[in-house]
């Protein structure tokens, strides 16, 4: 008798083939049999011809925080998510030296806008070395199972001290103590070593990432650990990544091809359009092709952007009036004033004597702001849905009728801002780069940039948008779709016992009502430590998910499980 068969399922298996019924058994957290007829079971679970899909892997996440005090890793786990992967783009929490804490913090504080306050106070800092972190966070069960790789922020901090931290070359032995660091670190568990290299990433005190500037050797001497040890992925965040320069990207391509054939190691690096060079992502596509290197373009499938809200930024954030009465009062308050005739009118006519960049940047874009004004978010608005195009047909100024937006659902509604992976006002760009054979998803960034941006909810995203809704141009095949999420992703960090439905596999899956499944409206919380704001996402259509066996979610309430445990190393 199996512990659980799932009967009657629509099954997408992870693997691209098209969809088929079938029953699922699972025993003892594996998946037994795939196939019509299964027999007696502990419990069975009649999908009435819902999707059964592996659960979903997602490689681009920065709880590295959160993991240590929240067990649900939301909002990543709505979504369907199973295992995330952690400590990308050269930032973690260990190694961490006892006077570095409050510096960590900083540096994660000021790459990925999770709140200072809230690491501070929800960080409980049980490790120095990085076999101890794994060691901590072996200790809490959650939703979903955890992997990490180890940064070279850190690393290069606590090897160099200041001289790390501010960038200056390594020296021969400084290179020898990060490389015996990371072999330690991918050896007790680690999937893999991550680093930064675009000038878009600096700390709280607008300090560039450790490793930014790194010399080849650098870089080559730390990846030997990975080529001795013949396991981990190598990720980046190269120069040049969010458009600061872009000249630099081809070059960085280059340099990563010889990084992967000389340690024998895949190479992963983020890849959005940029609006300066709108068609360089299709060159730096092929440069990743057509060589025996490792190199897999990360790439995401929507556009990345700011959500502008009264609780996140916006257009009027330093305005003379805004700024002096009525930035510190609470939202209801806020909203009440802002509604007056007399400060309306005085915020509007104002100019701020001194610009703040995000402020202006909003206010420089109402070309492609787009409200999200329903309870399905669309991350493909036309053109003619911007502020600037809404104001022009209606006769009004866009910033009034950005005002007014903003104050629409008692202050929470949010507008989308696309700043990358949009260039051409369609996604048709993204849909080539999600076909590419190299490409790999990724760049939700679950955990991170909690002030004004929630991508977490990237599979879903591309469960409705682009296997279902989009009227915009091409769909993509529901197998396809589902593939990316699963079996691609396990794949590159050596995950070989998930991502795919087949007996043996680890019994990792979601039901979804494929109908119905679909992004919520995003909207901020204040529940991280110290009352921590972050915006979240959740959504509809997910019936249950299942790690090893255990539904931990039933349409996307928590059940109360926590079966999930951490990732060390690859697995066949």
């Amino acid at each position: 008798m199996d512990d659980l068969v799932i009967r009657n399922a629509r099954v997408v298996d992870g693997t691209g083939a098209p969809p088929y019924p079938a029953d699922v058994a699972v025993t003892a957290g594996r998946i037994t049999a795939v196939g019509r007829g299964a027999g007696a079971a502990r419990r069975t679970v009649d999908a009435d011809g819902a999707l059964l899909t592996p659960g979903f892997v997602d490689i681009h996440t920065h709880y590295d925080g959160q993991a240590t005090w929240d067990p649900i890793l939301a909002p990543s786990s709505w979504h369907g998510v199973t295992t995330a992967v952690m400590g990308n783009c050269g930032v973690g929490f260990a190694p961490a030296r006892p006077d570095r804490h409050a510096w960590l913090i900083g540096l994660m504080e000021g790459v990925e806008d999770i709140p200072g306050s809230a690491l501070a106070e929800g960080i409980t800092w049980e490790w120095e070395s990085f076999p101890q972190f794994l060691d901590a966070l072996d200790r809490t069960p959650r939703t979903m199972d955890l992997g990490t790789q180890v940064p070279h922020g850190a690393v290069r901090a606590y090897v160099m001290g200041e001289r790390g931290a501010r960038n200056e070359p390594a020296t021969a032995g400084d290179i020898a103590a990060m490389k015996a660091i990371v072999k330690e670190g991918v050896a007790a568990g680690a999937l893999g070593f991550s680093t930064s290299r675009t000038l878009a990433h600096r700390a709280i005190d607008g300090e560039p990432v450790p490793g930014t500037f790194a010399a080849e050797e650098e870089l080559f001497g730390i990846g030997e650990a990975l080529r001795e040890l013949g396991t981990g992925v190598y990720e980046i965040a190269p120069a040049g990544a969010a458009g600061e320069d872009v000249n630099a990207p081809p070059d960085e391509v280059r340099w990563m091809r010889r990084l992967s054939e000389a340690i024998g190691r895949p190479v992963s690096f983020a890849l959005l359009q940029v609006d300066a060079a709108p068609d360089l992502w299709r060159e730096l596509m092929e440069l990743s092709a057509g060589t025996d290197a490792q190199l897999h373009p990360q790439v995401a499938g929507r556009p990345f952007g700011m959500l502008i809200g009264l609780e996140t930024l916006h257009a009027f954030g330093d305005h003379p009036t805004y700024v002096a009465e009525l930035a510190l009062l609470p939202l209801p308050e806020r909203v009440a004033r802002m509604r007056d005739p007399d400060v309306r009118a005085r915020i509007l006519a104002e100019r701020p004597p001194e610009e703040d960049l995000l402020a202006a940047t909003v206010r420089g874009c109402l070309d492609r702001l787009f409200p999200l004004d329903d309870d399905r978010p669309d991350y493909e608005p036309a053109p003619d849905d911007s502020v600037a195009a809404r104001a022009a047909a209606t006769g009004r100024d866009p910033l009034e009728l950005l005002y007014d937006l903003l104050l629409e659902d008692d202050g929470r509604n949010l507008l989308l801002l696309p700043l990358l992976n949009y260039s051409e006002r369609n996604l048709d760009p993204v849909r080539e780069m999600l076909t590419h054979p190299r490409a790999v998803l990724g760049l939700g960034d679950g955990g991170a940039h909690c002030g004004f941006i929630c991508d977490a909810s990237l599979p879903t995203t591309m469960l409705s948008h682009w296997a279902r809704d989009r009227r915009r141009g091409e769909t993509l095949p529901l197998e396809h779709v589902v593939r990316l999420m699963t079996r691609d992703t396990a794949r590159l960090y050596g995950l070989g016992d998930r991502g795919v439905i087949a007996p043996g596999m680890k019994a990792d899956l979601n039901l979804i009502d494929f109908e119905r499944v679909a992004n919520r409206r995003p909207e901020v919380l204040y529940d991280l430590p110290a009352g921590g704001r972050r915006l979240v996402q959740r959504a509809d259509g997910y019936l249950a998910t299942f790690v090893s066996g255990t539904q931990v979610f039933a349409n996307g309430e928590h059940t109360g499980e926590l079966p999930g445990r951490l990732v060390r190393g690859a697995r066949a």
